[in-house]
């Protein structure tokens, strides 16, 4: 090779090499000038819902990009937890679906009872073989006895926080067809109070019933869909004359009158009918007309479904918001089964579920005290 054409040669490998330099210096200058404002939408969105609520209001005057990112995740409301009931032993587990966090407590207070109902934190509890009916608080470890009382298999339900003035429990048993028989009691009370209410309309009431104190009242709903309505004030029940929320003919295959759920918003009494082939129905009743509407958005509102409460929950991160949290964790208990109403399916993927198959005592959502961070 001549001379001449090893300096063309040279020239072009230095040509090269200098592009190359100039290439990776842009680069890395590119990235000095990148700033935490330049963090992936998803990425902020999910570190910012980690965040406490004051964390969360300094993060929002970080930038003009992180102001409505964080205002979108920011909790101010406390999400309910799901409690695990164990099978044998002490060990309780308690998961929150925000952090995706799981708790283990020894709560020997609760050895040999099952769970009837949760409100404002607190568990309504009963054990079968001393028909013993008590309060207990996890939280707080704070116990309140009720008087004995036989439950068979039938539902519980009370008003608010037993340390709360005009706390009332509920329950109602079905004697026939047309016969039911209520029970009501007080913290304070020395015995319940048993009278039998004849309905207009046929009403079956068993463990697979639901329960929601609403407006000053009792809402039940019965296996094949009729709600019966308690008055504790004026002591009166009556079966309302609204037909059952109607379903696909394919929603009453196999255990379809377990896989309801139901719970309150605002007033407002919501119903959630599930198939284990298909998205779930939720419906609202229409008081103006006494009819059961189809719900097509939740408006921002989260619901948290297990058998025996359901609860409602707005103002938590954006992610959680217009769905509804079902009583199952996947994924080694990182990820809680959910169904997306804006986006109409379940999260994660094909995680369709017979929700009539779980036991209904195995675990319940409780809701933790405001700013709970955790056992200790």
């Amino acid at each position: 090779m001549s001379g001449k054409r090893r300096r063309k040669l040279k020239s072009l490998v230095d040509t090269i090499n200098d592009n190359r330099r100039l290439a990776i210096e842009v680069k890395n200058e590119n990235l000095e000038l990148q700033t935490w404002s330049d963090l992936p939408a998803e990425l902020l969105e999910l570190i910012l819902s980690r965040l406490a609520l004051d964390d969360n209001v300094r993060a929002s005057v970080v930038c003009k990009r992180w102001h409505p990112v964080a205002i979108a995740v920011r909790i101010v409301n406390q999400s309910p937890w799901l409690m695990y009931f164990p099978k044998f032993g002490d060990l309780y587990e308690f998961y929150d679906p925000v952090q995706r966090k799981t708790y283990s407590v020894e709560l020997t207070e609760l050895s040999g009872s099952r769970v009837c109902y949760t409100k404002d934190g607190w568990l309504l509890l009963y054990r079968p073989r001393t028909h013993q009916v008590f309060f207990f608080n996890p939280f707080t470890r704070e116990v309140i006895k009720l008087p004995r009382f036989e439950m068979a298999y039938q539902i519980v339900a009370f008003s608010c926080a037993p340390t709360s003035p005009g706390c009332v429990l509920f329950t109602v048993k079905h004697v026939s067809p047309t016969i039911v028989a209520i029970s009501t009691c007080y913290p304070g009370a020395t015995e319940w109070k048993t009278v039998n209410y004849q309905n207009r309309l046929p009403f079956v009431s068993s463990i697979w019933n639901k329960l929601v104190f609403c407006n000053g009242l009792f809402y039940c709903l019965s296996l094949t869909g009729w709600l019966g309505v308690f008055d504790p004030s004026e002591r009166s029940w009556s079966v309302l004359s609204v037909p059952p929320p109607k379903c696909p003919e394919n929603f009453f295959a196999k255990n379809w009158w377990k896989g309801k759920f139901m719970t309150e918003h605002n007033g407002d009494i919501i119903v959630i009918y599930t198939c284990s082939s298909e998205n779930p129905i939720l419906f609202k009743l229409d008081q103006s007309i006494m009819e059961w509407e189809e719900m097509r958005t939740l408006d921002g509102v989260t619901l948290f479904a297990s058998f025996l409460s359901s609860h409602s929950r707005i103002d938590l991160p954006g992610m959680m918001r217009n769905s509804v949290y079902f009583s199952k964790v996947r994924f080694y208990g990182k990820r809680c089964i959910s169904f997306s109403v804006d986006d109409y399916r379940y999260y994660p993927r094909k995680q369709c579920h017979d929700w009539g198959e779980q036991d209904p005592f195995e675990n319940i959502w409780i809701e933790p005290p405001k700013d709970f961070s955790g056992f200790t």
